[in-house]
């Protein structure tokens, strides 16, 4: 669609720069002649005006002076106006030069005056358009002085929230903002709080940076604050605890900005305010990404995503769709899950095509007719089953959906020549205690045999990385109804210890892999040091405000099925190439391994229709000999 020449304003707007251009070349004649300008030169002030204003609103045309959206006047607006105001001045200066002989009955510096006053009356001017629609809000009322009065009364209302902000850094500075631009938000920002001395008794837009972190009990004692909000994207796990505890100290409540790799793009806005989550303990580092790598096979592809209701599989989504993909395939056989990251997509990426799949990878035909359908150029296979325990008790449900699925994903993707296959599997897989993590390790190495066995236009590659904080069926969620509930909060043994990063990490490590993969690759993500289980249930006690073993108790309950101590990340004899990413390294491609299965995948499948356990267990012994089916394994 043509955008229109003149919109429902546009007379309005250049009316009121008639005006202002008329006061400007009086101004500078009045100026210019100590407001006292001579009767001849009057007469040709009246004579030149037509010509002025027409040869100055074509130019401001010219240069879009007429269609930009003033309420949201910016630095190149300005840049605009200095470049019309100029290019115009030297039109006019240029005919009179041309036309008379140099410049006989005009004076020089009339021309520079009314350059001068044109620029600062046109920029005043719709700078205090933006000024306006900053005080009225998203709405159109002409009351301005009313909103603006009322947006003062607000802040001596009862329900008002006098907050203090955490961090007098570019965040805090840009949440303070947005609230003093919102008529509508019922924060009063009272003071910011930030452990530089350097800023301590300075201000940020007229409201004062009142003391260290450390002081929040006083400050917020002395200026009646109901709230604080902690506005430090980047701060590290240490910085982040000792900031929870003077929080808890001064007993007012606290949110937070969340961590730049939990933001969409890096925007902070006061939508992303949030209750600290056990994940901001973590204080992980900001990743930063190859986003022009990514962005080479992402941007304008069709990409599918199996599981893609999951934890896993629906932050792959949302991190996928920032790269502008053509079309994303949502492959999911929930259908309450895909619904709600359907909507969440079609509200948040309008110019990518959404297309949510009702579909199981364990039903072939139906991954044949959705790659037919919509033939992508890249596959997340994020679909598996996850939950320990559970396929202790039901090991054929982790060969139905882990193995066969996976393979049906795989021969699918052959078969319609996909560029590119990325399969999401886990810690587990590393010397399996379980058959969770066994069915996860067959099914890498069906992947990575894929590109060492035959020669394929396809290029398989494999991401391996521990727990995320928050995914469904992890611990963290588990603990939080525990203590909603008063407890106990059961730990398996106090030695316990995990893998953790959060969900946007691993997703964009995930994309990140995907893009450096040149086939037969696991690449495993840097996941930092291990947590004991029993140091994360008092941290979560504490940020729930109790003391652990006081107000809640913690149980240890033993290993349950399938458990074991310690994850591992590499198994014993996987070589590690170096990679061109600090937070990724990368095994070496394996040979083929394809004979080692040898119709066991064929006795597998049998088994899983009979739903023999032992035997299960067994077969996937024989295929991956460092399974560990002794023990907690019955």
């Amino acid at each position: 669609m043509k955008p229109k020449l003149f919109y429902k304003n546009f007379f309005v707007i250049q009316g009121i720069d008639i005006i202002l251009l008329i006061c400007s070349l009086s101004a500078a004649y009045l100026v210019r002649f100590d407001f006292d300008p001579p009767q001849d030169f009057l007469l040709l002030f009246f004579q030149m005006l037509p010509f002025i204003l027409i040869i100055k609103l074509i130019v401001f045309y010219y240069f879009d002076l007429y269609r930009g959206m003033w309420r949201y006047t910016s630095v190149s607006d300005l840049i605009n106006i200095i470049k019309a105001a100029s290019v115009s001045s030297l039109i006019i200066i240029s005919f009179i030069l041309f036309s008379t002989s140099r410049f006989i009955g005009f004076s020089r510096s009339i021309f520079l005056i009314d350059w001068c006053f044109t620029i600062l009356l046109i920029s005043t001017f719709r700078l205090s358009v933006r000024f306006y629609f900053e005080q009225a809000g998203e709405g159109n009322s002409w009351l301005v002085i009313s909103r603006t009065l009322v947006k003062l009364l607000n802040r001596s209302r009862t329900d008002s929230i006098n907050l203090l902000i955490i961090g007098a850094g570019d965040c805090g500075e840009k949440i303070y903002r947005e609230i003093r631009d919102n008529a509508h938000l019922r924060y009063n920002v009272i003071g910011f709080l930030d452990d530089k001395p350097v800023k301590i008794g300075k201000k940020i837009h007229g409201i004062p940076i009142l003391s260290d972190i450390a002081g929040i009990k006083t400050v917020a004692t002395n200026v009646k604050a109901d709230e604080a909000l902690i506005a430090i994207p980047s701060a590290t796990s240490d910085e982040m605890r000792k900031i929870v505890e003077h929080c808890k100290e001064s007993g007012i409540k606290f949110k937070t900005i969340p961590s730049y790799g939990e933001l969409i793009n890096g925007k902070v806005t006061v939508n992303a305010i949030r209750e600290v989550a056990y994940r901001d303990l973590l204080g992980r580092e900001v990743i930063k990404l190859d986003e022009t790598r990514i962005g080479d096979y992402l941007h304008g592809q069709t990409v599918l995503v199996t599981g893609a209701g999951g934890s896993i599989g629906s932050e792959l989504c949302r991190q996928i769709c920032r790269f502008g993909p053509s079309e994303i395939v949502l492959y999911e056989r929930a259908e309450s899950p895909l619904y709600e990251i359907e909507l969440e997509l079609l509200r948040n990426y309008r110019n990518v095509k959404i297309v949510p799949l009702l579909g199981d990878v364990q039903n072939k035909k139906q991954l044949a007719r959705a790659f037919a359908s919509f033939n992508p150029d890249t596959i997340f296979h994020a679909a598996a089953y996850k939950h320990v325990p559970m396929l202790e008790l039901q090991p054929w449900k982790a060969i139905e959906n882990n193995i066969l699925g996976t393979i049906n994903v795989i021969e699918t993707a052959k078969a319609y020549n996909i560029e590119r296959f990325v399969f999401v599997s886990t810690d587990k897989a590393v010397r399996p205690a379980n058959v969770m993590g066994a069915s996860k390790r067959v099914a890498e190495m069906l992947v990575q045999s894929q590109n060492s066995c035959n020669p394929l236009n396809t290029r398989f590659m494999i991401v391996r990385f521990g727990n995320v904080v928050g995914s469904v069926g992890s611990v963290v969620p588990l603990f939080k109804k525990q203590i909603e509930k008063g407890g106990p909060v059961t730990v398996t043994h106090p030695e316990v210890t995990r893998y953790f990063m959060t969900i946007p990490e691993a997703c964009q490590l995930i994309l990140q892999a995907g893009a450096m993969g040149k086939g037969g690759e696991i690449f495993v993500l840097d996941m930092g040091t291990p947590i004991k289980i029993d140091d994360m249930a008092r941290d979560l006690i504490r940020l729930s405000g109790f003391v652990p073993n006081e107000d809640i108790k913690i149980e240890y309950i033993g290993l349950r099925p399938g458990e074991k101590l310690y994850e591992e990340l590499i198994t014993e004899g996987e070589g590690i190439v170096p990679s061109d990413h600090e937070k990724i390294m990368v095994i070496r491609g394996a040979e083929c391994e394809l004979n080692i299965f040898n119709g066991l995948i064929e006795t597998l499948e049998k088994l899983a229709e009979d739903q023999d356990k032992d035997k299960i267990k067994a077969t996937l012994k024989k295929i991956v000999p460092e399974y560990q089916t002794t023990g907690n394994c019955k």
